[in-house]
């Protein structure tokens, strides 16, 4: 390919969608914190940008199949509802999106031609949205004629690299809450049990961040490899902190401020919002370090408790953020025994009064068996009240004062 694009053609290009070379630089510098390579890096990110991905003169534009499975279309969503003009739109033309069944223009058979002709000349990224459903043979989905787990697997057999984008394609998400008659389960799981080694970038979150999947795309596009990941397949630069660790209201954490009732001048304060069921020191995202919207606000900075939707196991359906942290405003998460759901706090009550009935029970059977006559016994007069009368302490009858000391030969 030809990719000998000039600065001023670039330029151009910013300045027909309304984009400062500022704007466009303070960009760079953001994706380049996001794949770890510090702001410092900024330029190299442009250049990058410039000379071999966004300012190629003809194409040399990276292939991208964007493939739903089950999903509620939520984190094509988020991707795609970006303000315009923005310096993201710009970033958008560093792929060839050749595939999506929600972004693309063309629809029908010529759509599933253009992702047929992706997959056999290869070398290309595979999004993946939504659970993968085993339900029914597998026909709990089907699209064009086959089952999505068959779509799957012919698309992630060549990839590259598969991101599973989304805490549904993680590990099934919403789709594999109890009792998950679709068998909904995430995309790491279902390749491995095919036994397809292509390798697995998680991402979830519901909707995750926009700027989470640009940070993966400039990992493969700069720099030609894989983004480091922890031992879920998770982004460590994206997942390798708490949720809490970079909070905003942290401070007040620590100095034991709480908000307990919504509505409260604490709430009006700022005040922590952990005893409302915030699940930030559980889990591991950083959604106050990249906050949404252009890094307008976030969840906890618009007063919404954390409801953990990045916790996403992706070697077990049954550890989804919705199993793993409903209710949402409650501190502690529903415990399931079959059918059967209960609050911790309701066992602890329950088991108290078992106890302090068995007890109960117990001091009347002591009673009625005849073990507890009387209770023990106690001195009418102290000891020493008695050889003492004139300096007793404690009040009592004359006569039993008289005749207590008269027992012990008491002072007279």
């Amino acid at each position: 390919m030809d990719n000998e694009a000039t600065v001023s053609e670039f330029q151009g290009m910013l300045d027909a969608r309304g984009v400062s070379r500022r704007s466009f630089m303070k960009l760079c510098g953001t994706l380049a914190v996001m794949v770890g390579l510090g702001e410092a890096a900024a330029p190299r990110v442009a250049q990058a940008l410039e000379e071999s991905v966004i300012g190629a003169s003809q194409g040399d534009l990276y292939p991208v199949i964007w493939i739903e499975g089950a999903s509620c279309t939520g984190c094509t969503e988020a991707f795609a509802q970006l303000d315009a003009p923005d310096a993201a739109a710009v970033v958008l033309e560093m792929i060839s999106l050749n595939y999506s069944e929600t972004l693309s223009a063309a629809a029908g058979w010529s759509m599933e031609e253009a992702k047929e002709q992706t997959i056999k000349a290869g070398n290309y990224i595979l999004v993946y949205e939504g659970a993968v459903l085993h339900g029914w043979g597998g026909n709990a989905l089907r699209i064009a004629g086959k089952t999505g787990n068959e779509h799957l697997i012919e698309a992630a057999e060549h990839a590259n690299a598969v991101v599973a984008l989304g805490s549904c394609a993680v590990n099934g998400g919403w789709m594999a809450a109890h009792p998950n008659p679709a068998g909904a389960e995430g995309v790491q799981m279902f390749l491995k049990e095919q036994g397809i080694a292509t390798p697995v970038i998680n991402i979830p979150g519901c909707p995750p961040n926009p700027e989470w999947l640009c940070a993966i795309l400039i990992d493969v596009l700069l720099l030609d490899k894989l983004p480091e990941l922890n031992a879920e397949n998770k982004p460590v630069q994206i997942f390798g902190q708490t949720v809490h660790d970079n909070c905003q209201r942290r401070g007040h954490f620590e100095n034991g401020e709480f908000v307990y009732q919504f509505g409260s001048p604490e709430e009006a304060k700022g005040y922590c919002l952990y005893p409302l069921g915030c699940r930030g020191p559980q889990t591991k995202a950083n959604c106050g370090v990249v906050r949404y919207n252009h890094r307008r606000s976030w969840c906890v900075e618009a007063g919404a408790p954390c409801i953990g939707c990045c916790e996403a196991n992706p070697e077990n359906p049954g550890q989804n953020w919705v199993e793993v942290n409903t209710p949402f405003y409650k501190r502690h998460r529903d415990l399931r025994i079959g059918d059967f759901v209960v609050q911790p706090g309701t066992i602890a009550l329950g088991v108290t009064g078992i106890v302090a009935a068995a007890l109960v029970v117990h001091g009347f059977g002591m009673k009625a068996a005849g073990r507890v006559p009387k209770g023990a016994d106690f001195e009418k007069v102290r000891a020493w009240d008695a050889k003492h009368p004139d300096k007793a302490i404690g009040v009592y009858p004359k006569e039993d004062l008289e005749a207590a000391s008269k027992k012990k030969g008491g002072n007279q």
